[in-house]
């Protein structure tokens, strides 16, 4: 527990009637009541990494692999643990992103300028209140945005922030909060983002008897975007409660600069991308025991593609989905040591399109959970239970296609040492171990089953089991050189069966599917944070993340690639932050590294990737003028302009700049 108390004013006088504490602010960096620890990026460490996506922020959490397609337009998706996107639960201010077209939520559509904090749960969160779909899945990002806040006598906030960077990108963004009454704020956010999508790279290609094929540098061409991105909150405190509101839009248009294959080297397709939603939470104790939550939302996404080469026959299509889901959650404090809750969420999908022999489909999925808690001092059990139905109807079926499913959890912590976190000590260590299991489950998509040509209705869901141990140590002092430490480490073991990959065809709106089988995923999640002051004014923080997966594929020996690592997954990945804040100046150095892979299911030569590395830097200076607060950034990624592809063909952006100011009113 990091702890900070500024108070400018003691008590004048015991015998005073009104005593005046000017602010107390307290920051926590552990939760206690969190029966698995989480992975968490803050505001503060969010401006400071050369990142303008939460795709790029995940980089720098344990145990994830982004899927990066190249340059500011390029779809970013994530995956946990090897188990593929579609395990992966985002939530954003408590209510689950959803796609039931193609389950991958491209995370480069949502900005880091009004994020409040970034949180990684492997297994589910550590919370009994939470809607039942976040039970099932095998991990979860949450993120939150900024609530308002305004200092004594203020009653609205401004920021604006402007950006220009390589591949011609200008990036403007604005932020206001108002004060609507004493129990009532909102908030209002807005960016502009457009970019050229040019830039320069390396191609270099060998044959199979190790000759070169292909070397020469070209520039990236048709990876254009014009984005527009609109978000309004409202914020409202109840007595015991209170309840939010969200509206976001985001319009885009964006050339698909496509896969190198076959010496083509610019491609004419295009995606419009239109996504609106509304949504709702609202929270309420009643009494001492019973604390209810309900949320909906209604989302509609409507993407347009459009495929102009002239080789080939035209391609101009449009998909409209519509997503209703309604949730609710009881949480009842049975003993001050004992908790349950009940929770219920109904679904319903639909996708729409003007595709040749389209099959319509729908979906409806009702989701059941109970969990339980037990907090026993040192010890802490979660278990949960998980009921799932889901039923499919298409415009040719003759009978509907259904499934049910349990998917159960228990997690368990147990605190071997907790010396001094809960008190005014000017020391305090924790250590802890955990444990887990937990099985999770995910149903095919519409474009694995129904899209056509190309979707396979014949596809198994997947079924995942997960096992995890881990021991967690925190120690932070108050004063003195060493300020905060915290190590925590797990090893786990995942089976995945009837696993569905998605290899991109040439295009990234188009995918070939397969059923895998069945894999097995066995792995190491370390990391380290270190916080020291060295002199008055001087903090360095530093961040090391490190990872080992070996997902190899088990699902018949007959197979030519049977034990062999499935695609994209590197042995060794990691990341490392450092940041020096000295007064109004901070420097942030940032490094992600994957190890050598494989793109296809052979480990072959010719299927071989090289490792990669990027390092990033930036400084930034913060200042006065005019009354307002201004923070200029430079940074300098990819500073020694390694050549390097995530996914095969896509290649990634060398050394690029860019240059930000901020504007605080």
């Amino acid at each position: 527990m990091a702890t900070s108390v500024n108070a400018q004013e003691a008590l004048r006088s015991r015998f005073d009637s009104i005593q005046h504490i000017d602010e107390v602010v307290v920051l926590s960096r552990y939760n206690h009541k969190e029966v698995i620890p989480s992975q968490t990026l803050g505001g503060e460490q969010l401006e400071k990494l050369s990142a303008h996506s939460v795709a790029d922020a995940l980089r720098y959490f344990s145990g994830i692999q982004l899927k990066d397609y190249g340059g500011v337009g390029g779809i970013k998706t994530v995956n946990i643990r090897s188990m593929g996107t579609n395990h992966l639960g985002i939530s954003y201010d408590g209510i689950e992103l959803g796609n039931a077209q193609n389950g991958q939520i491209d995370l480069g559509q949502f900005s880091l300028d009004n994020m409040e904090e970034i949180t990684l749960f492997n297994g589910q969160k550590s919370a009994l209140l939470q809607p039942a779909a976040d039970f099932g899945h095998a991990a979860a990002v949450y993120m939150r945005t900024k609530a308002p806040r305004f200092e004594e006598g203020r009653s609205y906030n401004l920021k604006a922030k402007v950006k220009y960077a390589s591949s011609d990108m200008f990036r403007l963004s604005t932020l206001w909060e108002q004060r609507l009454s004493p129990a009532v704020s909102s908030s209002l956010s807005a960016e502009v983002l457009t970019a050229s999508g040019k830039y320069k790279f390396r191609y270099l290609r060998k044959k199979q008897d190790g000759t070169v094929a292909y070397d020469t540098t070209a520039v990236r061409e048709n990876g254009d975007i014009w984005a527009l991105r609109a978000e309004a909150n409202l914020h409202g405190m109840l007595t015991n409660g209170f309840w939010k509101l969200k509206a976001y839009a985001y319009n885009s248009e964006r050339g698909i600069p496509g896969a190198i294959v076959n010496n083509v080297w610019k491609r004419g397709e295009r995606q419009w991308d239109h996504n609106y939603f509304l949504q709702g939470r609202w929270q309420q104790s009643l009494g001492e025991r019973l604390v209810t939550q309900l949320v909906s939302k209604y989302a509609y996404y409507s993407t347009r593609y459009v495929d102009r080469d002239i080789t080939k026959l035209p391609v101009d299509n449009s998909f409209h989905q519509h997503e209703l889901y309604v949730s609710s959650s009881n949480e009842l404090t049975l003993t001050p040591w004992w908790g349950a809750s009940l929770s219920y969420d109904f679904k319903y999908n639909r996708l729409t399109s003007d595709m040749r022999q389209f099959v319509f489909p729908h979906r409806f999925s009702n989701y059941i959970a109970l969990a339980t808690a037990l907090n026993l001092e040192r010890l802490k059990i979660q278990l949960s239970l998980l009921e799932a139905f889901v039923k499919d109807h298409t415009r040719d079926a003759i009978s509907p296609k259904s499934l049910s499913t349990l998917t159960p959890a228990v997690f368990a912590n147990y605190v071997l040492l907790d010396g001094g976190a809960h008190s005014a000590a000017p020391v305090s260590n924790s250590l802890s171990l955990r444990a887990y299991a937990k099985k999770s489950f995910r149903m095919p998509t519409f474009n694995d089953l129904y899209y056509t040509d190309l979707g396979n209705a014949l596809l198994k869901p997947e079924v995942a089991f997960q096992y995890n141990a881990g021991l967690s140590y925190s120690h932070h002092r108050r004063s003195g050189f060493l300020r905060y430490v915290h190590l925590q480490a797990d090893a786990y073991y995942n089976t995945v069966h009837d696993k569905i990959v998605a290899y991109p065809k040439g295009q990234q709106f188009r995918w070939t599917m397969l059923n895998l089988g069945k894999v097995h995923v066995k792995g190491i999640d370390a990391e380290a944070e270190l916080t020291v002051v060295p002199a008055g004014r001087l903090l360095v923080t530093g961040r090391l993340q490190y990872t080992y997966q070996q997902a190899r594929d088990v699902t018949s020996p007959s197979d030519t690639y049977y034990l062999h690592q499935i695609p994209y997954i590197p042995w060794h990945s990691g990341s490392a932050i450092l940041n020096l804040q000295y007064g109004s100046w901070d420097f942030n150095y940032s490094f992600v590294y994957a190890g050598e892979r494989y793109n296809q299911q052979e480990n072959i030569p010719y299927n071989y990737m090289q490792p990669w590395y990027t390092s990033d830097l930036s400084v930034a200076y913060g200042f006065r003028l005019c009354g307002c607060g201004m923070r200029l950034l430079a940074e300098v990624n990819n500073v020694f302009s390694q050549d390097y592809d995530v996914i095969l063909n896509y290649p990634m952006p060398k050394r690029n700049y860019g240059i930000t100011l901020e504007v605080k009113v």
